[in-house]
């Protein structure tokens, strides 16, 4: 039985698993290279000592179903290195990489062609177009290599060109298109073959810094419609933070750090990452929901004098109020909650609840909003944010002060 037909035991979750990833160039890299870096000898010492380069050491990573996965980090550090070893267009010196259940490094070269053509498409930083044809022609390309009929390919193409923007440009010549247009039909080709794993190769960064960002946005939507799972690379911490489920970062072709952007940005693995992060904008990656807190809540059924009580243990002068599904409602204040008790006193109801008197207009916010989205509400509201999911379930609130220590970048306790 072929390997690609050998199912390995992976996560259920993950569709790509790299273990213990090594590349080493040069001559002989297993018998003169390998055994140095076992001893724990630098990049520059294994080169200086045997002529070989280190591309890849020891990196081990998870990409999970339909997240998009960003390798970060300078030249050199390997993270082209190891894409291209996901599919296998240069062959590591040790390790696995494990394709939907598929060794991808022992596969024959028609059970890798089987893969490539079913699982897997990259799109190239150069965009690797043909020039002499038209666009069309260039996103059918790969369906024309498998020998698919004009119609058919044609009919795939189209809908790949109009998903990526281009309707109308179809019979163009790539070279009178603009460099994001190019880009726009690199990924049409490699989305032409419906590939449930996308490999983006630096795709953004030969740009200009507009295009790029709109060509940012634009993969974002794509994947918020189709969900595919995308292992892109990047030199670009803001283009990482930006587009990245998680983030794995690498350093002189080790993984330092994988997590996700808020963790990375909270808790850097070592003094490299902390480095790396130090300038960036903390308010347009830090959410909501991970700086909010937990805090009592009073429920609409109660009575004023349940609820009075309650404010005063607290010392308190307003509350949350939820409803018996903790649906957030909005807030009551002392003052209110004064006066309804001692109406309620005078008039003996015992069946009066808190309803009448919670305030329904008050701001709430999502989970996933960078905190760049609260601070105007913050500084115009007396009282923390309060947080409800998609659901309008209340989860929490977030102060002012944790939103500015989340700016600054600090660890902060109310």
């Amino acid at each position: 039985m072929g390997l690609f037909l050998l199912l390995i035991t992976m996560n259920e979750n993950n569709i790509v698993e790299v273990k213990n990833l090594y590349k080493v160039f040069g001559h002989n890299p297993k018998e003169r290279a390998m055994p140095l870096v076992a001893k724990g000898l630098s990049k520059a010492e294994i080169l200086a000592q045997t002529g070989c380069t280190v591309g890849i050491n020891n990196a081990s990573f998870s990409v999970r179903k339909r997240e998009i996965f960003v390798i970060m980090g300078l030249s050199g550090s390997g993270k082209s290195t190891v894409i291209r070893c996901v599919n296998r267009l240069i062959d590591a010196t040790d390790g696995e990489v494990i394709v939907d259940g598929s060794e991808i490094l022992s596969a024959s070269k028609e059970e890798l062609r089987e893969i490539r053509r079913k699982k897997m498409s990259m799109v190239f930083q150069r965009f690797g177009l043909l020039p002499h044809r038209s666009v069309i022609d260039n996103v059918a390309f790969g369906l024309e290599i498998q020998g698919m009929s004009k119609e058919e390919r044609y009919e795939k193409a189209q809908k790949s060109i109009d998903t990526v923007g281009l309707g109308g440009y179809e019979k163009s010549m790539t070279q009178a298109l603009s460099g994001g247009m190019q880009q726009r039909v690199g990924l049409a080709r490699a989305l032409a073959n419906d590939p449930e794993i996308l490999l983006m190769d630096e795709a953004f960064s030969a740009l200009d810094p507009l295009i790029r960002v709109q060509l940012q946005d634009e993969l974002l939507e794509l994947q918020a419609r189709e969900h595919r799972t995308i292992l892109f690379i990047t030199h670009d911490l803001d283009e990482a933070l930006k587009l990245g489920d998680r983030i794995a970062i690498m350093k002189d072709g080790e993984v330092v750090q994988v997590g996700t952007p808020e963790e990375i940005l909270s808790n850097p693995a070592n003094d490299y990452v902390r480095d790396f992060v130090e300038n960036v904008d903390r308010s347009k990656v830090i959410t909501a929901g991970s700086i909010m807190r937990k805090t009592d809540v009073a429920y609409s059924s109660n009575g004023p004098h349940q609820a009075l009580r309650q404010m005063e243990k607290l010392g308190a002068s307003s509350l949350y109020v939820v409803d018996s599904e903790r649906k957030f409602q909005g807030l009551i204040l002392l003052d209110d909650v004064i006066k309804q008790a001692e109406k309620t006193s005078e008039q003996e109801d015992k069946h009066a609840t808190i309803e009448s008197i919670v305030h329904r207009d008050y701001y709430s916010t999502r989970p996933e909003v960078p905190i760049a989205e609260l601070l105007e509400e913050s500084a115009r509201n007396i009282v923390p944010l309060a947080v409800v999911d998609e659901k309008e379930t209340f989860k929490g609130i977030v102060t002012r002060s944790a939103i500015l220590a989340g700016i600054a970048g600090k660890q902060h306790h109310d």
